[in-house]
């Protein structure tokens, strides 16, 4: 768990910003629930999740995010806009890397707001360009993980990062290929399996 866990650590750390603003978090598989934790340890004063799994939203918001977002059911932007008096976040984390996951993170996003790309579901997206350019937005790509592994360490044992409620079974590795199977098959309330030889 510490090396998903450091991918949410890394993504936060490179979105160089006050921390006591708005985060929309899009996207609440593992690495999206790590991201609130790590924003909500940073001290990030509001974290807004969305995503199309009300069973995952339920869980980031058991885990420090605000409120969760269906963008099926609602206008996700909209509301973002909503909440933070038609401001907009300070900053966006892309956890998917789809079109639709991105046109929500960047149009959440305030003037001069920063942009996390993680996910990268899609080798290729749709960026609309004149809405970048006219909100001034940073973005910045964040792949992987970069010596923050002491860090995690040190906040999943203070229980800052409560991995715990992330890990949905504990299987043989025997077992890993109908494990993949259903998880590749989105099979609901799946989050992290763990295969042990």
């Amino acid at each position: 768990m510490v090396e998903p866990c450091s991918v949410a650590y890394h993504a936060v750390a490179r979105t160089s910003l006050s921390s006591n603003g708005t985060a929309v978090v899009v996207g609440a598989g593992i690495i999206g629930l790590l991201l609130v934790q790590t924003l909500r340890a940073a001290g990030w004063r509001q974290i807004i999740a969305v995503d199309i799994e009300p069973d995952k939203l339920k869980l980031a918001c058991r885990l420090g995010a605000d409120i969760g977002l269906i963008p099926d059911r609602e206008d996700a932007v909209s509301r973002i806009k909503k909440m933070t008096m038609n401001r907009g976040a300070d900053a966006a984390f892309d956890a998917v890397g789809i079109d639709a996951s991105l046109k929500t993170a960047i149009g959440g996003l305030r003037k001069g707001g920063v942009l996390t790309l993680i996910g990268n579901l899609s080798s290729h997206v749709n960026l609309p360009l004149q809405t970048v350019v006219t909100g001034e937005f940073t973005i910045n790509g964040s792949c992987a993980s970069r010596g923050e592994y002491p860090a995690c360490l040190d906040m999943i044992a203070a229980g800052t990062v409560k991995v715990d409620s992330l890990i949905t079974a504990v299987a043989p590795l025997a077992e890993g290929d109908s494990w993949f199977r259903r998880l590749y098959q989105k099979e609901k309330g799946l989050v992290k399996v763990i295969l042990e030889p």
